[in-house]
């Protein structure tokens, strides 16, 4: 049970229990690091200025277009953003 215990123990003071991580400087309070919400918040502002919407006589000629190939407006505009040309 001892050497159980043993292997909670904390890392010395100024050392890290992993040796790819660097110890945090003065004033870090250890938390997470925050890339990962920043890449969210990416993400949501590159969908919203993707799917905002176009001005009336783009939509309506993107409407014509789609129903012209059979598709929806919201599968012709994918297209569109997926291969960056018309179809």
């Amino acid at each position: 049970m001892a050497s159980r215990i043993s292997s909670f123990t904390a890392a010395p003071a100024g050392q890290s229990e992993r040796s790819d991580i660097a110890p945090a400087g003065i004033g870090h309070n250890g938390g997470p690091v925050l890339l990962q919400g920043y890449k969210t918040w990416l993400w949501k502002k590159a969908h919203q200025a993707a799917w905002k919407t176009p001005p009336r006589e783009v939509m309506l000629r993107r409407l014509r277009r789609a129903k012209a190939l059979g598709m929806t407006y919201r599968e012709y505009t994918l297209e569109i953003l997926e291969r960056g040309r018309y179809l």
